[in-house]
């Protein structure tokens, strides 16, 4: 039995080894298993009842892989195949834990990173201008090198359009950049191999101090691929009509910085919002036009978020704090005309470059509206990142992070458990990536290192010659 399989039946019988599973932090609120999302993840997660039923007396445990497919063969079921649930009730239970392995490394810290929805590319920015997008079913081959145009001190968030067509980098600028990745071109450097359009998310009215303070911190396509919604230095979110090549919507949404911002589902009605000030935020673009403020508002941070990333359904979202913590969310819960009240914090913090206080990871905000909080992570140095697991391979049973200390972690959405912690950067882990498909995760570091975790997989260091030769090829570009 290998150390994987070993560690992963300890986590379900309650005996992991120190530091696997972080000693099983379970999520705060003992009635955590009346949550819609606990039914909600079980159907989309949990073998057929037929495969399931356990020992009287004893603890229901994970159907073993050998049970389910013992169960398929013998029609258990009465349809003869496995349904969408048990594929995922298999899949995942096996992480993708082992490594790293090195896809790449630049002298650059790597600031974000993702798969394409259907993960046959990937896409990894860099703060020195660098953006590069991989074909992950030719052996990572680099399929497009680009360097950005107009760089303020870093690519801040970069997002591909739903048919794989364009894609769109930000930077602490009013100015987003649009790259066309089906080019012939292998290279694209900014107005030089190929033009880089720009996208204005300033509006009419604004002067050149607004101008320059204006920057984009995070940008994402709609479904559709006709608009992006930004979130900004401003305290704005905007919404940018591709067709019409200008801004539809500014909306001034929070009193501080907006470090994320989503579409929280396909149709695009609706905007979940983060912001330094603390707060999240639903937006509804259907009424907006009447009521002009947010749907509703969600308390529970202590300090500024850094992230949101929506379960994709319009009702669950997740969000990254700088008070160490990731919170689940569910919109039913949140209030109109919130009074703000005033919460426990140390006001002398700053993530950027102070570690947390000790005394204040134990303080909780008073009117806390989440439905869980997942601590053992550090969001420190940066905006730490933060996703829902696959729904096609887990059934987004679990969630998953990047974390200061260098490493990645991923939890249980139900129990709140860390299943597992993947340890291999030097430096911050700032964006991560689970395949939609396979049991591959991504993580990138400021280290400069592009890593590949997977399960099954080799857990041998990198040779330095690999890392020579792929520092070598990442200095293409360099200044």
């Amino acid at each position: 039995m290998s150390s994987f399989r070993k560690n992963v039946d300890a986590c379900n019988d309650g005996n992991a080894p120190k530091g696997y599973c972080a000693n099983q932090n379970y999520s705060e609120g003992s009635d955590y298993l009346v949550h819609d999302i606990a039914q909600h993840t079980n159907l989309r997660s949990g073998p057929h009842e037929l495969l399931s039923r356990g020992v009287l007396g004893k603890r229901k445990l994970p159907v073993s892989p050998v049970k389910m497919l013992v169960g398929r063969e013998g029609n258990c079921t009465g349809r003869g195949r496995f349904s969408s649930a048990d594929g995922c009730h298999v899949l995942s239970r096996y992480l993708p834990v082992n490594g790293p392995r090195w896809v790449d490394r630049l002298q650059s810290r790597a600031y974000v990173s993702q798969f394409s929805a259907d993960g046959s590319l990937f896409v990894a920015g860099f703060q020195k201008s660098h953006i590069r997008i991989y074909d992950v079913d030719k052996g990572w081959k680099v399929q497009k090198n680009i360097l950005a145009k107009s760089l303020r001190w870093t690519i801040t968030d970069t997002s591909l359009s739903p048919d794989q067509r364009f894609l769109v980098y930000s930077s602490l600028s009013p100015v987003v950049h649009i790259v066309n990745v089906r080019s012939a071109a292998s290279e694209s450097i900014a107005n030089i191999t190929e033009i880089h359009d720009g996208l204005d998310f300033s509006v009419d009215g604004y002067n050149d101090d607004d101008y320059d303070a204006l920057g984009i911190f995070s940008v994402k396509f709609s479904t559709d691929g006709k608009e992006l919604v930004a979130a900004s230095s401003d305290n704005s979110i905007y919404v940018y009509d591709l067709e019409s090549k200008r801004p539809s919507l500014r909306i001034p949404a929070h009193k501080s910085d907006v470090n994320t911002v989503c579409f929280a589902d396909e149709t695009g009605h609706l905007l979940f919002s983060g912001s330094d000030d603390h707060l999240c935020k639903v937006w509804d673009r259907r009424c907006f036009g009447t009521r002009g403020k947010a749907a509703g508002v969600l308390i529970g941070h202590l300090e500024g978020i850094t992230f949101i990333d929506s379960r994709g359904d319009g009702r669950y979202f997740i969000s990254n704090g700088k008070d160490q913590t990731t919170k689940l969310w569910d919109i039913r819960k949140m209030s109109s005309n919130t009074p703000y009240p005033r919460r426990p914090r140390d006001t002398d913090f700053d993530y950027r470059w102070m570690d947390y206080p000790t005394h204040a990871r134990a303080l909780k905000h008073p009117h806390d509206q989440s439905l869980a909080t997942y601590r053992g992570h550090n969001v420190l140095r940066t905006l730490i990142r933060c996703y829902f697991s696959p729904a096609y391979s887990t059934g987004q049973k679990y969630i998953y992070t990047g974390s200061s200390d260098g490493s990645l972690y991923i939890y249980d959405l139900v129990t709140g458990a860390q299943v597992a912690s993947c340890h291999g950067h030097e430096k911050p882990v700032r964006d991560c990536s689970w395949h939609p498909l396979y049991p591959m995760i991504i993580t990138s570091s400021w280290d400069g290192v592009i890593a590949r975790w997977e399960f099954p997989g080799s857990e041998e260091e990198p040779s330095e010659a690999g890392g020579r030769r792929q520092e070598k090829e990442g200095l293409a570009f360099e200044d």
